[in-house]
């Protein structure tokens, strides 16, 4: 199956190649920055912001970090695009720490996230990050209190993080202070950019002062995302991963033929009988699927957790601290969670049901095998995946193998 590649595929790749380098060969656009810093201590950061990277465990600079820092605290817009896992929103985040004042209490920097945890995810990194420069960061996100939202930003803020309905509501009713903003940050940009959210960030750049610095952050890039970057940024330094060598390292991938859609359920719970696994996340593309999916594992004693769109903010919170806690070993969700959530004891993802795009891919499997530490994809295909399966494939330019038998000694 893994090697097949049906006809009438519905994913075109050499058409997203070719968008892609007419894109790229548009040097008048760009700055170019070809600068490469092998340790956090040759970038030039402050010390207080040096001791927060070391404190919360990184010892070493991935290859985005190595790149991506220092233009985009030069001042340069950027566009980074780089492996899920990778250290993306460390590397904008210390960008945007490195240039606040701290003596000026004021909103000095805006970064939009597509949802709610994904805007909290960012906030505890760049808590964690300037622990010792006493930066204040607030999370704008909706389902939460919007007169707690107002007495915080009055009460003064250095960075707002947050998902574009409740940002721009904030802005249009004044309780977030424009003026003092120089830095705007779109973290899954791709995502962002897309039709869903476009006129949003539109609407929300227009209210931002003309000289603000913008950061693009993702790890897809398609074209179309690309090409709307034009239109507010002002010669970007650019750091592109081609399509093919956005895979992840240390994730070992697999396919089980499951053949029915029936017959995921007992290959799930045989596959759990066999892996002593850490912590997983299943994912599935429905939100309906999700709960009765949880509620199908529940009934055979797994102890499982649910979470997606539809629940309350308060809900999700409490399942993602008891995942994140270890008191939780199995998370099943939509794509809602796919990208940017960060669970370092993650090691096995199952897709369920395949993503509809093969974008969406990398983006799951990214939650295991965070930033240098194995971990493992295990796909159920149907026969009316196949193609899909092909898609991805050859997407990423990647083989994904049939599960072997001795299935315990690969995870």
């Amino acid at each position: 199956m893994a090697g097949m590649a049906p006809e009438g595929s519905q994913y075109d790749t050499k058409s997203y190649d070719t968008k892609h380098k007419a894109f790229a060969d548009g040097q008048e656009f760009f700055t170019s920055y070809d600068e490469v810093h092998e340790t956090f201590d040759v970038m030039g950061l402050k010390q207080d912001l040096l001791r927060g990277i070391y404190a919360y465990g990184f010892e070493k600079p991935s290859a985005i970090q190595q790149r991506g820092i220092v233009p985009f605290c030069k001042g340069y817009d950027v566009i980074e695009q780089a492996q899920s896992g990778t250290g993306k929103t460390a590397t904008f985040c210390s960008g945007i720490l490195q240039q606040l004042n701290y003596n000026h209490l004021k909103c000095q920097a805006l970064v939009l996230a597509p949802t709610r945890e994904l805007a909290q995810q960012i906030q505890k990194v760049m808590r964690a990050l300037g622990d010792y420069l006493d930066v204040k960061v607030h999370a704008c996100v909706g389902g939460t209190s919007v007169r707690e939202d107002e007495r915080i930003l009055k009460s003064g803020v250095h960075v707002v993080v947050g998902t574009p309905g409740r940002v721009f509501d904030m802005l249009r009713k004044q309780y977030l202070r424009s003026d003092s903003i120089k830095l705007f940050v779109l973290d899954e940009a791709d995502e962002m950019l897309s039709r869903g959210f476009k006129d949003q960030i539109y609407d929300i750049f227009q209210l931002l002062p003309p000289e603000i610095q913008v950061g693009v952050f993702s790890a897809t890039m398609p074209p179309e995302a690309l090409e709307i970057t034009r239109k507010f940024m002002n010669k970007p330094v650019r750091i592109l991963v081609k399509r093919d060598e956005l895979t992840l390292e240390g994730i070992k991938q697999y396919y089980v033929d499951v053949e029915k859609d029936e017959w995921k359920l007992e290959t799930l719970c045989d596959l759990y009988e066999t892996l002593a696994i850490t912590q997983s996340v299943i994912f599935v593309n429905t939100r309906r699927k999700v709960e009765w999916l949880s509620d199908q594992m529940k009934s055979r004693d797994h102890t499982v957790s649910a979470t997606h769109g539809d629940m309350d903010q308060n809900q999700r919170d409490i399942i993602m601290r008891e995942f994140r806690s270890g008191s939780s070993r199995v998370l099943i969700t939509t794509d809602l969670l796919a990208r940017g959530i960060d669970v370092q004891q993650v090691s096995l993802v199952i897709n369920y049901d395949l993503p509809t795009q093969p974008e969406n891919y990398l983006h799951r499997i990214g939650r295991g095998g965070r930033f240098g530490k194995k971990g493992a994809s295990i796909n159920f295909v149907t026969r009316d995946d196949v193609r899909m399966l092909d898609d991805i494939q050859r997407f990423y330019n990647v083989v994904i193998e049939e599960l072997p038998a001795n299935v315990s000694e690969l995870i």
